[in-house]
């Protein structure tokens, strides 16, 4: 007999991010699951503004990153190739293009590398690096 459950492993995340030579770190807990041949991490950021919602599916050389709450935001990511997203804020919506250099995906670990535009301007540089382990509930 077969399920449709999905199993839920608990995990600790943590997000480096390298914006234009300036490093920034995030770690949460949150959960690591598969479905069909994709896996997703799925974690909150708190922020002064409020919380966020992230998940984020992997998938052989593509990545998406789905951002819910105080931060509403969609970056996808390809290998070598320009893909478009968007940028909520009180102004409205922005639209954003990620020019992907690299991407990396191993076990536990997720590794970014893309230029971003938003509104049709440069807005950085970035390197992204995510490492994602089991923990004890």
């Amino acid at each position: 007999m077969s399920t449709n459950a999905v199993e839920q492993i608990p995990v600790k995340v943590t997000v480096k991010t390298i914006i234009n030579k300036e490093p920034y770190e995030l770690i949460a807990f949150g959960r690591y699951s598969k479905k069909g041949s994709s896996a997703y991490l799925q974690y909150d950021e708190m922020m002064t503004e409020g919380t966020i919602h992230t998940t984020v599916k992997l998938k052989e050389e593509e990545v998406l990153i789905l951002r819910k709450g105080a931060v509403d935001m969609r970056l996808h990511f390809i290998a070598n190739k320009k893909t478009p997203g968007t940028y909520k804020t009180d102004q409205g919506l922005m639209l954003t293009e990620a020019n992907t250099k690299k991407i990396n995906l191993e076990d536990g670990h997720v590794e970014i590398r893309y230029d971003l535009a938003i509104q049709g301007s440069h807005a950085g540089t970035y390197h992204m690096n995510i490492q994602y382990e089991e923990v004890a509930e």
